[in-house]
């Protein structure tokens, strides 16, 4: 069970790690909102001095449900995010890709080319054997 000493003590440790409260317009919703990458607490109004007020009692409701340990765990889950940066991942340096362009080719001619692995090379030296010489 949480208690008010330890809500008080996390409150000032989150509002010190926010920093300044710094209210923006948003359109969408037609309102003054506040919220922090670090918490997930938003708060909107109808001015920047209700949500510099308002704010820190919503994140302090937030803190007394993470104490009593009320919150769903996705709530907080931190992803690495390493994205496409992992070893290995990607096309390996120095290898080119073949230069290509969309284009629509009747149906029979798109099966052919996508069922028989041999279509392209031999549609390649076709074209190879009609081209004139100059």
């Amino acid at each position: 069970m949480a208690t008010t000493k330890e809500i008080k003590e996390q409150l000032e440790i989150a509002l010190k790690e926010i920093g300044k409260i710094k209210p923006w317009f948003d359109p969408d919703v037609d309102e003054w909102v506040f919220s922090h990458s670090i918490y997930p607490v938003e708060y909107g109004g109808d001015s920047p001095e209700e949500v510099v007020e308002n704010y820190p009692k919503y994140l302090r409701e937030f803190i007394n449900q993470r104490l009593k340990g009320n919150l769903n765990p996705l709530t907080e889950k931190k992803t690495k995010g390493h994205g496409g940066l992992r070893e290995g991942a990607g096309r390996p340096k120095g290898s080119v890709k073949e230069e290509k362009e969309r284009i629509s080719l009747p149906k029979d001619l798109a099966y052919w080319f996508k069922n028989d692995p041999q279509a392209i090379p031999i549609a390649r030296e076709t074209m190879n054997q009609q081209r004139p010489v100059s």
